[in-house]
C-alpha cells in the first residue's frame, strides 16, 4: 500500500507596506513637481536666458559708456589748494583756476562737469564737489572718499542716469519675477481643477501640503533666477572695472534678494488662493488682477518717484513695494542702518497673515467647480 505526501503550497512572502511620507515630503514632492514642469519648459528657457543676456548687456554697455568717458576725460575745475586731491588720477581733464569763485563759473557755464573747491575749516573734508545739477559717476569712481557735494541748480537737470538706471532694475527685476511666477502658480492651480486632478491630490495629501509645495516649488525657481541675475550684474561690474559701482550696491543688492524672497512668498500665495476661487484658465484675470496692479506699482513708483525722498520712505515700508524701495534707499544712503530690519520685520509680519488668509481661501475654493466663488464665500467656507 502506498501513500502519497501532500504537496504543500508555499505561503507568499509577507510584503511590508511602504511608509506613508511625512508632511514635509509631501511638501518637496509637489515642489519638485512644479519645478520640474517649468524646467521642461521651452518658454521658461529660452525667456530666462534672454532675461541674463539683456542684464549681461545692460552692464557691459554701462562699463563700456564709464570707459569711454574715462578716457576721453571728465573736465574738472581745481584751484592751486585742490589741486593735490586729484593728482595722478588718470581719465580727469583738469583745469586750474586762480580762485574757487573762478572754478565755480566754470561749472556755472559748462566748459567743466565739477570743479573742486576748498572746503569749511569745521568740514571732515578738505574740499568740497560743487556741480551744475548731477555728479559726474566717473569722477566719485575715481576719489578715494565721497566728498560733500554742492549743486549750484539741483532742480534744473534731470534724475542721475545712475541712481535711475538702478532704480530701473529693481522695479523690473521684482516685476518680471513676480509675475512669471505668480502667473505659473495660478495657471497650475487651475489646470488641476479644471482636470479634476486636484481630487486625486488632495486624496492623498492634505490641501495646506499642496498649498505649500506650490509655493516653495516656485520660490526657489523665482530665487534661483534673482540669484543668476544678482551673480550676472556682478560680475559684469568687477570684471568691466566698474569697481565703485559695485561696491556701493552690493548691500542693497543682498538685501533686495532678502527682501524679495518673504516679499514673493506673500504674493505667490495671494496667486494661488485668487486662481483656486475660479475654475477656467480665461477666468484667472477676473480674481488676480488686483495682485498684478502690487506688483506693477513698485516699478511705476520707482519710474517716477526714485528722486523723492518721501515716496522711497512710504515704499520701504509697504509689505508689496518694500522689495524695491528699501534697496534702492540703501543705494542712495537715505536709510538709517535699522530701518532695513524693521521694513523687513513687517514684511514677515504681513507674510504670516497673507499666508493665513490665503491657506483659508485656498482650502474653501479649491474643489468647488463653475462659477467664480466670491471672496465672502470663500473667506466664510
Amino acid at each position: 500500500m502506498s501513500t502519497s505526501t501532500p504537496t504543500r503550497t508555499p505561503s507568499p512572502a509577507p510584503t511590508t507596506a511602504r511608509p506613508a511620507p511625512s508632511e514635509l515630503q509631501s511638501i518637496w514632492l509637489v515642489a519638485e513637481r512644479e519645478i520640474g514642469s517649468k524646467l521642461r519648459s521651452k518658454a521658461f528657457v529660452i525667456s530666462t536666458a534672454i532675461l541674463v543676456l539683456a542684464a549681461l548687456a545692460s552692464v557691459v554697455w554701462g562699463g563700456f559708456a564709464a570707459n569711454n568717458a574715462s578716457d576721453s576725460g571728465t573736465p574738472v575745475a581745481v584751484t592751486s589748494q585742490t589741486e593735490s586731491a586729484v593728482s595722478g588720477l588718470e581719465g580727469l581733464d583738469v583745469t586750474v583756476a586762480d580762485s574757487d569763485d573762478a572754478a565755480r563759473a566754470l561749472v556755472e557755464d559748462g566748459t567743466v562737469d565739477a570743479a573742486l573747491v576748498s572746503g569749511s575749516s569745521d568740514a571732515a573734508f578738505d574740499y568740497t564737489v560743487v556741480v551744475k545739477d548731477s555728479v559726474p559717476s566717473t569722477l566719485l569712481q575715481k576719489l578715494s572718499e565721497t566728498p560733500p557735494v554742492d549743486m549750484i541748480d539741483p532742480g534744473a537737470g534731470a534724475a542721475d542716469a545712475l541712481r535711475y538706471l538702478i532704480a530701473l532694475g529693481f522695479g523690473l527685476v521684482f516685476l518680471i519675477a513676480a509675475s512669471t511666477f505668480g502667473g505659473t502658480i495660478a495657471q497650475s492651480v487651475v489646470e488641476e481643477k479644471q482636470t479634476r486632478v486636484v481630487e486625486i491630490l488632495i486624496s492623498a495629501i492634505p490641501v495646506r501640503v499642496l498649498l505649500a509645495g506650490k509655493v516653495l516649488g516656485n520660490t526657489i525657481l523665482a530665487m534661483a533666477q534673482i540669484v543668476l541675475l544678482a551673480a550676472v550684474a556682478v560680475v559684469g561690474l568687477a570684471v568691466t572695472g566698474q569697481a565703485g559701482v559695485l561696491d556701493t550696491l552690493g548691500a542693497p543688492i543682498a538685501w533686495f534678494a532678502i527682501f524679495f524672497l518673504f516679499g514673493f512668498v506673500l504674493l505667490a500665495s495671494l496667486f494661488a488662493a485668487a486662481a483656486a476661487m475660479v475654475s477656467r484658465q480665461e477666468d484667472i484675470g477676473a480674481t488676480t488682477t488686483p495682485i498684478t496692479m502690487l506688483i506693477m506699482a513698485p516699478y511705476f513708483l520707482v519710474i517716477f518717484f526714485n528722486d523723492n525722498p518721501v515716496v522711497l520712505t512710504i515704499m520701504s515700508y509697504v509689505p508689496f513695494s518694500a522689495p524695491v524701495g528699501m534697496p534702492l534707499r540703501m543705494y542712495l544712503g537715505d536709510a538709517q542702518w535699522w530701518e532695513p530690519v524693521l521694513s523687513l520685520i513687517l514684511l514677515l509680519v504681513s507674510c504670516v497673515l497673507a499666508i493665513g488668509v490665503a491657506s483659508r481661501i485656498y482650502r474653501n475654493s479649491l474643489l468647488r467647480m463653475g462659477a467664480r466663488v466670491k471672496l465672502v464665500e470663500a473667506l466664510k467656507g
